[in-house]
């Protein structure tokens, strides 16, 4: 007897859990779409170079084209759906909505997932190649446009709102560190 294609698997998204059978080759971006109706997530290049499908996943950014379905159970899946605290948007998407880090939308859902993922490494103080001094001493680097550039780059816009996105992260990083 051939060895079964498909598994049951439950994934918690957004704080709640959903159990369906996918093939073995689903991607997380194909369940998260297809199978339950999630699209805020968008299919870019389904290459893992555009960054349209970011999602966070146990907080830190994943693209999902990238990452199998049956891989991501049993960890923590945050969509674009799961950002906001029910009507109130998070600063994050206050953000690029008061700064226009937006043109066509299309790309919006991943950056802001990538946004919160770079705010949340940056925090911890994890270097990026764009981080002059990496030693641990040199403590938590600031956070400039230079920075927020390199942390984004795995994130595309085709309409090219760059500047406003980087102006976005920013302030949303702002943000977070006066609410600490």
């Amino acid at each position: 007897m051939a060895p079964s294609t498909t598994s049951a698997l439950t994934l918690n998204i957004n704080g709640e859990k959903h159990t369906l059978s996918v093939d073995h080759r689903t991607t997380l971006l194909d369940a998260l779409r297809e199978r339950l109706d999630l699209t805020g997530t968008k299919k870019g290049c389904d290459q893992g170079q555009c960054g349209a499908c970011t999602v966070l996943i146990d907080g830190r950014r994943a693209v999902s084209c990238l990452q199998l379905a049956v891989a991501a159970e049993g960890r923590e899946i945050t969509t674009i759906e799961g950002v906001a605290d029910g009507d109130r948007l998070h600063p994050v998407q206050q953000a690029f909505l008061d700064l226009d880090g937006f043109q066509c939308g299309y790309c919006t859902p991943g950056q802001i997932c990538s946004a919160l993922g770079v705010i949340e490494e940056h925090a911890a103080g994890w270097p990026s190649a764009a981080t002059e001094d990496v030693r641990p001493e040199a403590g938590v680097p600031e956070l400039t446009a230079a920075e927020i550039r390199e942390r984004m780059s795995g994130n595309l816009c085709r309409c090219g709102a760059y500047v406003s996105i980087v102006q976005a992260v920013a302030k949303a990083a702002r943000a977070e560190e006066e609410a600490i």
